[in-house]
């Protein structure tokens, strides 16, 4: 039984596809939903920060804070309470442990829009790396998948 959907979240088609799709499953099956989204902290961000005064750490949480509200707002449309959680480090370990500690029944991800070089479909990285070590079922969304 799936009484607990974790899915992961941003900005990007795949990442809203995936939200939808949760959502949609949260309200059919009653389940709980929780949305992630992870904070990537890398050697762009310590450039720009170097470069600009601003706080770009700030800026990028901001950006992550209104892509939760945005999933929220769109469970609740569906009658559907979804708790949110942002986290920081590498998305796919993340993604793993809050899994585990929450005691997710599903994952659910975007597949990246991005094209392999041989033409064929780009899973993603970071969805490739949740594939091989989630310890539950995970549901991959192509891009258009909910339109």
């Amino acid at each position: 039984m799936i009484g607990r959907i974790l899915v992961a979240v941003d900005d990007s088609p795949g990442g809203l596809a995936a939200a939808r799709t949760a959502i949609m499953l949260a309200a059919s099956l009653a389940a709980q939903l929780r949305a992630v989204h992870v904070l990537v902290d890398g050697d762009l961000d310590r450039a720009l920060a170097a470069v600009h005064s601003g706080d770009v750490r700030a800026r990028r949480s901001f950006g992550a804070t209104a892509v939760l509200d945005h999933v929220a707002r769109l469970a609740a449309q569906a009658g559907v309470k979804a708790e949110t959680v942002s986290l920081g480090g590498d998305p796919a370990r993340c993604i793993l442990d809050e899994a585990r500690t929450w005691v997710a029944d599903l994952i659910v991800m975007g597949r990246s829009d991005l094209p392999a070089g041989t033409g064929q479909p780009y899973v993603g990285g970071e969805v490739r790396q949740v594939l091989e070590f989630a310890e539950q079922p995970v549901l991959v969304i192509p891009v258009g998948s909910d339109d």
